[in-house]
């Protein structure tokens, strides 16, 4: 039973190690389209599509900057060029885009939210199950030895990225991201944002001296 102990308290040591936020695309999609377009300067607008007039405000100026950051500084918040009540109608707000001269726009919306659990069987992490012959003379020793392992609770948060060419009306880029244990609604929205941003960088869409 020490001996179980001891491993128990190993694994919780591991899984809290691991337990602080972390950001993963876990798929990409890019059209042949983007390879030779680029939003070097044009005018690019920040979209992120949430009720929380805070949280968008701020996700989408955080977007901006980022965008400024690598060489596209005429990015434009949708907030100061679609007025809220008209937001949601989507003629209406494309007629918004199309005369402020927008030639991109690169929206954010929260796809799900939700704990998923995770066991893990703490007695593996021990030094007993290291090399062959430590399990082997464990095993026999500790045969009717029950570990009832650890079993971690993680938030996470799901998000879609999508990248759009204005005059084309086409998808030019998408991912789609999980951050794991994250701190706050801000805090998601700024690390996917940073995310997404090296990766329009990464396919070209930031490329100087396209058309």
């Amino acid at each position: 039973m020490r001996r179980l102990t001891c491993c128990a308290a190993a694994a919780l040591l591991a899984l809290s190690a691991t337990a602080a936020a972390s950001l993963k695309f876990t798929s990409t999609w890019k059209a042949p389209e983007a390879a030779t377009t680029s939003f070097a300067g044009k005018k690019v607008a920040a979209l992120i599509i949430s009720d929380d007039q805070s949280l968008r405000v701020s996700g989408e100026e955080a977007l901006v900057r980022e965008l400024a950051a690598i060489g596209l500084p005429q990015g434009v918040a949708s907030y100061r060029i679609v007025p809220a009540p008209e937001l949601r109608d989507s003629e209406k707000a494309r007629g918004w885009y199309e005369r402020s001269g927008v030639d991109g726009v690169v929206s954010m919306r929260l796809v799900k939210a939700e704990t998923r659990k995770t066991w893990s069987p703490a007695i593996w992490t021990s030094a007993s199950y290291n090399t062959l012959w430590n399990y082997y003379g464990y095993g026999w020793g500790s045969v009717y030895a029950y570990d009832p392992g650890v079993t971690r609770e993680d938030e996470v948060v799901v998000i879609e990225t999508l990248v759009f060419s204005v005059p084309q009306n086409k998808l030019l880029w998408a991912g789609v991201t999980e951050t794991t244990n994250p701190k706050n609604a801000t805090q998601v929205i700024k690390d996917v944002v940073a995310a997404t941003v090296r990766e329009m960088e990464k396919q070209g869409l930031a490329r100087p001296g396209s058309k």
